[in-house]
């Protein structure tokens, strides 16, 4: 009776995977492995539906920047180096600073972002492209972040991608070297904050509390007997939430390091996939692995037979330190560890409002 009640219930949530309602969005997915003796590693998958092409750059210390908002517009200094990874070369969607802090930007069709006004009749703005940056810039915790996004003294402000249809609509993922995690969102024009260690992965939509609730139901199904395989951002969660905790837990970084990329490569999607009646299902264009432990930072570009890595602490991230960039954006190939192959680079331009 226990079995046929359970086969009856798998089959039930295999139809509502598989012909649940088209995700109108790109997807991407972010998972934090935890391991003994401070073992950290953050792992997400950049998913779109068009090619984002993208470089590595390092950010020294020092630099000088603004929200791109216009005359009303946030300023600071930055207090962290950090490697970014970029999109377009317009906006930082991924990175680690020399703290261990990282941050990720992932879709999220369902935010919806305060007013605006650029002739000062709101508060200051940050532009989405800076967002992620933002935190690198400035904080060495996900808790120093937290508190100070509270205060809420800006808020962040979108727009189309260029010659695209795409509005941008992102929510924030952020975590640290000591395994804590927090995921910011803009819910209805307000920004809401999901703060705690145990927030180890986050996809797209639905919101965040929504995904929480949906692994909740799943940790009643065992997952070495079932779990959700399409690529719908609710099944990739479920799955991610299983398997980083099912692979071995250990602080041997090599091996670490393969398990948080075996479970990104998991959760990814395969090269040019079409389906019909799905006609948002997003490619998966690269993989990113944070070592938070031993500062090293590891990028897979699809279109690449290998990944490569950049240890931070050979990285000049001085106030004297020059702003370098790693080339990927024409199908590069590079191997190993590749901190020596960045050159000195015109930081790009932010897009703006």
């Amino acid at each position: 009776m226990k079995i046929t009640k359970f086969i009856l219930t798998t089959m039930v949530l295999t139809v509502v995977s598989v012909f649940g309602a088209p995700e109108k969005m790109d997807a991407c997915t972010r998972v934090v492995y935890k391991g003994p003796n401070n073992t950290i590693l953050t792992a997400r998958s950049m998913d779109f539906t068009i090619p984002i092409p993208s470089n590595l750059w390092l950010f020294p210390r020092g630099m000088e920047r603004d929200g791109s908002t216009g005359k009303n517009t946030v300023k600071w200094s930055a207090k962290y180096g950090s490697m970014t990874t970029s999109s377009w070369d317009i906006a930082v969607s991924d990175g680690m600073n020399e703290k261990g802090l990282v941050a990720n930007l992932l879709w999220l069709v369902s935010s919806k972002y305060p007013q605006f006004s650029k002739e000062g009749n709101s508060k200051k703005g940050l532009s989405v492209s800076l967002w992620a940056q933002y935190a690198l810039d400035n904080f060495a915790t996900v808790a120093e972040a937290v508190e100070e996004f509270k205060k809420e003294a800006f808020v962040v402000v979108t727009d189309f991608i260029p010659g695209t249809d795409k509005f941008t609509t992102v929510h924030l993922s952020l975590s640290d070297a000591t395994g804590d995690n927090a995921i910011l969102e803009y819910i209805n024009g307000k920004l809401v904050i999901h703060h705690d260690p145990s927030y180890t992965v986050m996809t797209n939509d639905p919101v965040f509390e929504e995904q929480l609730a949906i692994n909740e139901y799943w940790k009643g199904i065992p997952g070495n007997i079932f779990l959700p395989g399409t690529n719908r951002a609710a099944d990739r969660y479920v799955r991610a939430s299983y398997y980083i905790k099912a692979i071995p837990q250990t602080d041997e970084t090599r091996i670490a390091v393969a398990g948080a990329f075996s479970v990104i490569r998991q959760c990814s999607v395969p090269y040019g996939i079409s389906t019909e009646g799905f006609p948002n299902l997003s490619t998966t264009r690269w993989r990113t692995v944070s070592d938070q432990k031993n500062l090293v930072y590891y990028f897979e570009d699809a279109l690449s037979p290998n990944a490569i890595w950049v240890d931070l602490k050979k990285l000049d991230f001085s106030k004297t330190g020059k702003v370098k960039k790693l080339a990927l954006d024409k199908n590069q190939i590079y191997a190993g560890e590749t901190s020596k192959q960045f050159v000195e680079t015109k930081p790009f331009v932010f897009q703006g409002i």
